[in-house]
């Protein structure tokens, strides 16, 4: 149960041992969030709007138990790195429980929010209803993804990603199977509609915590969870709190830009609103491959750090830049080549396709250089440097995409949106690079 082939192996084999699993399972995550959009988009055009209006809470609920997990892990690589067994042991016991009361808090106050969160965005009252039906089941679900995505995190911690692998596989693959099936009946189930789309996930959510649990207890791992010598330590707590929320944000910023796009995309018209909820479901395929190289890589940063080989945290920036990059300019190229086959996936409506097309074609300008921007982002934050990781977040979210966005659709019209994107993503690639030189050389 040794460690030390985090620091042993030749980078690049280790690397690609570490990312490999997480690439396919997140391959199989976004296949399924393109089938799950797939199946809701036949039952009706207000039915996947309903989904892309709720996607902004569920994708912060999903932020917040992946941002401090992003803590967790940090924390136990770079203690095991440093052979203090103990208190990666405590990281992990906290981390545990403070996930799980993060999700009975999630699921309380977006249960709340979500009737008045829609009639922010449209006055439809079959969305609003479709929103309702599917958002009331899937948040109700909180604290399961907290706490399963904790034990994601955990495994991860310690180099047993193909368990990662299998238990996101399981709960994907059993949603990509429910889903038609609940929606429109099947034997004897019945009709559901947007709520069996719903009740799909949480049963695929609910599969992958069991198979971490079962694995947890039949396959001993380095790392134990034990509330009985559990110690409420104020350091630990604020060093999973300083890299924690800085990653949450950084995972929650998606939803606030998504939220404050639509707001813009509705004064032109409905159909672009779904255009972005489409888009947003199509970039899956390449932002949550080039994310599972980012798993794969930020507990061998955080180790290699904690253990003080500082050269094989270099070779493994540029390692994981270079295999980001090439997934994405795959991405780019596909977008430019077929974008009214890609969004015709999820709408008959040639309008809409031709839209979409269109702002496909834009947007991919950005993709290539965005992947300085996710590598480095993902490199502060296995150093544990959570707060120079948010600052690249702000400005490729928040402070140039949105006002970019506003600005350039006052002279462009919706297509100063779709501007916004490339623009803010190559400016964010430029400083994202000297702030992580800036701040990894600090060390």
């Amino acid at each position: 149960m040794e460690q030390t082939f985090m620091k042993e192996r030749p980078v690049l084999p280790l690397l690609l041992s570490m990312s490999l699993p997480m690439v396919l399972s997140m391959m199989v995550n976004a296949l399924y969030n393109i089938v799950d959009s797939f199946f809701v988009a036949q039952i009706s055009e207000n039915a996947m709007t309903a989904l892309s209006l709720v996607f902004p809470i569920q994708n912060f609920i999903n932020s917040v138990a992946v941002g401090f997990g992003v803590g967790i892990s940090s924390l136990i690589a770079y203690h095991l790195g440093a052979n203090n067994r103990e208190t990666a042991d405590l990281t992990a016991s906290l981390g545990l429980l403070f996930n799980a009361v993060h999700g009975i808090i999630l699921t309380v106050i977006s249960i709340l929010i979500i009737p008045h969160f829609l009639r922010m965005f449209t006055s439809d009252a079959e969305v609003i209803a479709m929103g309702k039906q599917y958002a009331y089941l899937a948040f109700g679900c909180s604290t399961v993804i907290t706490v399963e995505l904790c034990f994601e995190k955990l495994f991860q911690a310690v180099g047993k990603m193909t368990v990662s692998m299998l238990a996101m596989m399981v709960g994907c693959i059993a949603n990509i199977i429910l889903d038609p099936v609940l929606i429109f009946g099947a034997g004897p189930f019945p009709q559901m509609g947007i709520t069996g789309a719903a009740l799909a996930t949480v049963i695929g959510q609910v599969l992958t915590l069991i198979v971490y649990v079962v694995l947890y207890i039949l396959r001993p791992i380095p790392v134990k969870i034990s509330f009985r010598r559990l110690s409420l330590k104020k350091e630990l707590i604020l060093k999973l709190y300083s890299i924690g929320i800085p990653a949450t944000l950084n995972m929650a910023l998606p939803s606030v830009l998504i939220s404050a796009l639509n707001a813009i995309l509705a004064a032109y018209s409905q159909t672009y609103v779904m255009v972005l909820g489409v888009y947003y479901k199509l970039q899956t395929f390449l932002y949550l491959p080039a994310n599972g190289i980012i798993q794969g890589m930020r507990p061998l940063i955080g180790y290699n750090y904690g253990a003080g080989e500082k050269k094989r945290v270099r070779s493994l920036y540029v390692l994981t830049l270079c295999l980001s990059a090439t997934i994405m300019i795959f991405g780019t190229l596909l977008c430019l080549a077929i974008p009214e086959q890609l969004i015709g996936l999820f709408s008959s409506n040639q309008e809409t396709i031709q839209a979409g097309a269109f702002a496909l074609r834009i947007i991919s300008a950005g993709f290539i250089v965005s992947s300085v921007s996710v590598t480095s982002g993902g490199a502060l934050e296995g150093l544990g440097m959570g707060v120079p990781s948010l600052l690249i977040s702000l400005l490729r979210y928040v402070i140039l995409t949105i006002p970019g966005a506003f600005l350039l659709s006052r002279f462009m019209g919706v297509n100063g949106v779709w501007n916004a994107f490339w623009i803010s993503e190559l400016l964010t690639a430029i400083t994202a690079y000297f702030i992580y030189r800036h701040a990894s050389t600090r060390q």
